[in-house]
């Protein structure tokens, strides 16, 4: 392991932090641990020390990206070419070709800096925060807040903040794999460590952006931003986002090895041109000519602007993309696999039924509202009932939440299920404050989805007493008497409670089980063994998540585009079996956690894909989940909040975190997060995903055959012994202006009418599918037979070459200009789109034509570019051969749709 040095922002006494005992560290910050900084205190330091943020790295200057732009093969060919055409004293072409160079290197530029600065928006977007005390209250802050002297609490799924002396530990593990290397999470403890220890055996700090995998601490801030040991080593993260994704590596290696085997034609165009006797510098112009029209240079700088566009629009729509290449596979999905509470539901929980003493009551009222009244179902009156009292009172001690009233409307600080108890106990007329003076907290076990429950440990006069909260399953077993409503202890029916279970789920609500359980005065910490067995149960709670209402057409949404939607619940199977059946997904059967246990792996596989519905699953049965979807050959995409839910995150081909309740543990291992934790926000991204990718297709299918007709005119008149009909600067004005002012404009496009209604994309597919292929060839033949053909025509006639090129050329752009409108959509007549959907294409079709004017009609551009003015037959023949391409595709669209649907794109 690699030794790491000092790099703490304290003089502590001349020794680290981790050499110190922890109250000595705290007293030379100058905190008070149970309280923390004031924010006037932490303003000051703030101005002292700085944001805790890291120096961003040392990315490329503008001036150095502008310079890359010249670091290309196809770059070098067209220097090379300048270069010669100058020593020939062509300097009409020289400053041409120079020119062209530099325009394109220019639009590169323009196209880089925008793809990093929305990539770069992106990263900003998703901040982390920490828990802190600030006089006494605990506050969420954002992390770049953080100051020396804060008291942090941490607990599973964070990351740490900063770098944190720990004060006090319960089963605290953190992984240090962005730190030491080290994959194996290590255990933390308060004790000093030796001055000379090594990062990794530094027990008792936690270092910044390492992530907590179990367990809860306090801790106290002891370094910020560049003083942190990440800071010191901060070459080793400090990476900035590649632009790119496997298709656009798929592209560029397209691009370089099309590359050679151009210049290899282009070398067997020269010999057989000088072979047949023709001048060996007509013979170089040609050679030059096929390869700068032949080769698609433009097509990885337009996929990365669209692949831009197109993560901008996610983020718009809630969905950040953290890892590019999750935008092409949203395209693909064909699985959702979602969380049931706060992605599908509204995580807004609200008890309406408690359990307690043989008695069953109603709770009314809406929302965080502390008011309402308790109703008697059965049973005694609910002020007669002292089960009912301990049970609420359990619910609110047991509890981590807060209610504030903020702007007139009551709302949850923390997590909602516990928002729900407190409002609870407040309808009975429990307050907390009084509550916890009677019975102050000494000890907790905080939740962990591996145990299914809470305990926190009181004193409770002569005795300590631990409340338990959690599933019924995992604790009715730990029960061994129930409280009757005398407040005595008495014999426990499994099966009665149980059947209560199954009731209150039956009607939609998570149900959670309370019991107690009473120790000697003198107990200073609660174990998971103290709770294993001796509970005795108060009642049960049961709550409504109410579904959101976008919940149930995104769920038909998806179904229509043929991709499965199941839900993932650790509710009660009657409970996840009621949502599932509100929001539209199939629940014939629920598959719960324990029978999944009991498959293997083969059996898992055959009914996974027929089980929509999953109850009381465990986040490492979520990991099973995927990988027998994955077998049987579907596309996943998986959603996440918790530290345990990383595996399964990374495993499936999107995992999708949750932005708000999600834990930093989480959000590093996904690909997509969601930045309102709501389910519409994964179909709005797959969506999107579909419409990228459409719209990438489009961008391939046009500009390909552009190239491909133009390296068939250059070789068909080498190989006929005919003038050339285009020259290499008029290839080069061609490539460039249609790539920008009307490619680039496919981006743009909106997502067509039914694109959910399709099957989604089979990602062993071919980028061009063989419909795709024969087009594009077919559409380069038309360009090969207009422009040459009309070429000779005009020469024929005895026209000017001068003119007769600038036919040749007009074809090329007006024949690209109608085969756009084509590609607007690959299946579909554009009609259907609307004409005016796509403005910035009409605008880029106008802007092009204009050009192409002048480049016919303006003197300087005649003698930069050898063209000549046109009559309007010559236009005639050249709209005459556009339309003829536009029509052509057009009815080989319609006779697709009409005699083999099967065959259409998409």
């Amino acid at each position: 392991m690699k030794e790491q040095g000092t790099a703490v922002q304290a003089p502590f006494s001349g020794l680290p932090p981790w050499r110190l005992e922890a109250a000595a560290v705290v007293e030379q910050l100058g905190v008070d641990a149970a309280r923390g900084l004031s924010e006037a205190e932490a303003a000051a330091r703030r101005a002292v020390h700085g944001p805790n943020l890291l120096t961003p790295p040392k990315a490329h200057g503008p001036l150095v990206r502008f310079l890359l732009q010249f670091h290309a093969p196809l770059v070098y060919i067209l220097l090379a070419a300048a270069a010669v055409t100058l020593a020939l004293r062509e300097y009409v072409d020289s400053a041409v070709i120079f020119g062209v160079v530099l325009v394109n290197a220019f639009v590169g530029f323009l196209q880089e800096s925008r793809a990093l600065k929305a990539i770069d928006a992106l990263a900003r977007s998703m901040t982390t925060e920490a828990v802190v005390l600030r006089g006494g209250q605990k506050r969420r802050v954002e992390a770049a807040e953080l100051v020396p002297g804060d008291i942090v609490l941490l607990e599973a799924g964070d990351k740490v903040p900063a770098d944190v002396r720990l004060i006090s530990v319960r089963g605290l593990q953190v992984d240090e794999s962005a730190l030491t290397g080290e994959s194996v999470p290590v255990s933390k403890n308060v004790d000093p460590a030796p001055e000379d220890a090594g990062v990794g055996d530094r027990l008792c700090m936690a270092y910044s952006s390492t992530l907590v995998t179990s367990g809860a601490a306090r801790g106290v801030v002891v370094a910020t931003g560049d003083r942190t040991e990440i800071g010191r080593i901060s070459e080793l993260i400090q990476t900035t986002e590649a632009l790119a994704t496997p298709l656009t590596r798929k592209i560029a290696h397209f691009s370089h090895f099309l590359l050679w085997v151009i210049l290899a034609l282009a070398a067997v165009t020269f010999a057989a041109g000088v072979l047949q006797g023709q001048a060996w510098l007509d013979m170089f112009m040609a050679a030059v000519a096929l390869a700068v029209g032949a080769i698609p240079e433009g097509l990885p700088a337009a996929l990365t602007i669209t692949l831009a566009i197109g993560v901008a629009r996610m983020a718009r729509r809630h969905a950040i993309i953290r890892k590019l290449p999750a935008v092409e596979t949203l395209g693909s999905t064909t699985v959702i696999c979602s969380d049931k509470t706060g992605t599908l539901t509204q995580n807004k929980m609200n008890v309406k039924a408690v359990w307690a003493g043989g008695a069953r009551y109603r709770f009314l009222g809406e929302g965080y509202e502390p008011a309402g009244g308790v109703q008697p179902v059965s049973g005694s009156p609910p002020t007669q009932n002292a089960a009912l009292l301990e049970c609420l009172r359990a619910g609110l001690l047991c509890n981590d939440a807060a209610l504030r009233r903020q702007n007139g409307a009551w709302e949850a600080e923390g997590d909602p299920t516990e928002a729900a108890l407190l409002v609870a106990a407040a309808k009975f007329g429990l307050e907390r404050q009084q509550e916890e003076q009677r019975f102050p907290r000494i000890d907790a076990i905080p939740f962990e989805s591996e145990h299914q429950y809470m305990a926190t440990l009181h004193q409770a006069g002569e005795r300590t007493v631990a409340f338990v909260k959690g599933a019924a399953e995992a604790l009715l077993p730990r029960c061994d008497a129930a409280l009757g409503p005398d407040g005595a202890p008495g014999g426990l029916d499994r099966a009665a409670v149980m059947e209560q279970v199954e009731s209150l789920a039956a009607e939609g609500l998570r149900v959670l089980l309370l019991a107690r359980r009473e120790f000697p005065a003198g107990m200073n910490f609660v174990e998971h063994a103290d709770v294993a067995s001796g509970l005795v149960l108060l009642g049960l709670q049961g709550m409504i998540d109410p579904p959101r209402p976008e919940s149930l057409p995104a769920v038909r949404a998806c179904q229509q585009a043929g991709i499965q939607v199941k839900m993932i619940t650790g509710d009660h199977a009657k409970t996840a079996a009621a949502v599932a059946a509100m929001i539209g997904i199939p629940a014939e059967r629920v598959l719960t956690g324990a029978e999944l246990a009991r498959l293997s792996d083969e059996e898992l596989a055959a009914v996974a894909v027929d089980v929509n519905v999953y109850a009381r699953v465990s986040p490492e049965q979520k990991l099973k989940l995927v990988t027998a979807l994955q077998s049987r050959g579907h596309v996943v995409a998986m959603t996440g909040d918790g530290v345990n839910d990383a595996p399964a995150l990374r495993r499936a081909d999107i995992g999708v975190a949750m932005g708000i309740a999600g834990t930093e543990v989480a959000k590093e291992a996904a690909d997509m997060v969601l930045t309102d934790d709501n389910f519409a926000s994964i179909e709005a991204a797959v969506e999107e995903g579909r419409g990228v990718y459409d719209n990438l297709v489009k961008f391939i299918a046009w500009t390909i055959p552009t190239n491909v007709g133009e390296g068939l005119v250059i070789m068909a008149a080498v190989f006929t012994g005919a003038t050339l009909p285009i020259l290499p600067v008029q290839l080069l004005w061609i490539n460039m202006t249609t790539a920008i002012l009307l490619g680039l404009t496919l981006a743009m496009e909106a997502k067509e009418p039914g694109l959910m209604q399709r099957p989604p994309r089979d990602p062993r597919a071919p980028i061009l599918t063989r419909v795709l292929q024969v087009r594009i060839a077919l559409v380069s033949l038309l360009l090969l037979a207009g422009a040459f053909g009309l070429f000779e025509w005009m020469q024929m006639r005895g026209a000017p070459v001068e003119q007769a090129r600038t036919v040749a050329v007009n074809v090329f752009v007006f024949g690209e200009m109608f085969y756009l409108f084509n590609c607007r959509s690959l299946t579909v007549s554009m009609f259907q789109l609307g004409m005016f959907s796509n403005p910035w294409l009409l605008a880029g079709v106008a802007a092009m034509a204009v050009f192409q004017l002048l480049f016919t009609y303006a003197p300087w551009m005649n003698a930069a570019f050898h063209s000549a003015p046109i009559g309007t037959p010559e236009w005639a023949w050249i709209l005459g051969c556009s339309m003829a391409i536009y029509l052509v595709v057009k009815a080989e669209k319609w006779l697709r749709r009409r005699f083999a649907p099967q065959e259409t794109e998409g």
